[in-house]
């Protein structure tokens, strides 16, 4: 009875060798497939490369996580809002001619252009704009230029001031 009972256990412990045998290949070809290509390298050896990529990528992440906040802030400072209006400033000229136009950073500071045409020649001003405001008097059409440029920007266009 004992040499039947160990003969049950040794058949069950072969099948259950012989089970683990046949998963061990299976796994030994996934791990084949995975470092195919390595030339001759083991699985350390290829997940070790694999690190390598995975720090060097985390680096110029970061590189770039930098470079970007100092794009972002250049940014702020460039304009990017921009507000133009043409308009006829004297009633015996033809065409809308002049303009105001509104060059603005995403503060609202910047500068406001003016330029007034006339028969006999064009004159240009230039005034300074702190957070949408300017210092200096604006005209009606400087005003709706700054007013449009801090709106997001537009072309308008209006008669004889």
């Amino acid at each position: 009875m004992a040499v039947l009972a160990l003969a049950v256990t040794s058949f069950i412990l072969l099948l259950l060798v012989f089970w683990l045998w046949r998963r061990t290949r299976k796994l030994g070809r996934r791990i084949d497939a995975l470092t195919r290509g390595a030339e001759g390298k083991d699985l350390g050896e290829v997940l070790d490369a694999h690190l390598d990529k995975v720090f060097s990528m985390s680096a110029e992440v970061d590189e770039l996580t930098v470079r970007t906040a100092v794009a972002e802030a250049n940014l702020r400072r460039s304009f990017q809002r921009i507000g133009l209006v043409r308009f006829n400033p004297f009633e015996d000229t033809g065409g809308n001619q002049s303009f105001a136009l509104a060059l603005l950073d995403a503060n609202g500071d910047g500068i406001v252009f003016s330029s007034l045409h006339t028969r006999t020649g064009t004159r240009v001003y230039a005034k300074a704009v702190n957070g949408g405001r300017s210092e200096t008097a604006l005209s009606e059409e400087e005003t709706q230029a700054v007013r449009d440029a801090m709106a997001g920007g537009s072309a308008r266009t209006s008669g004889a001031a």
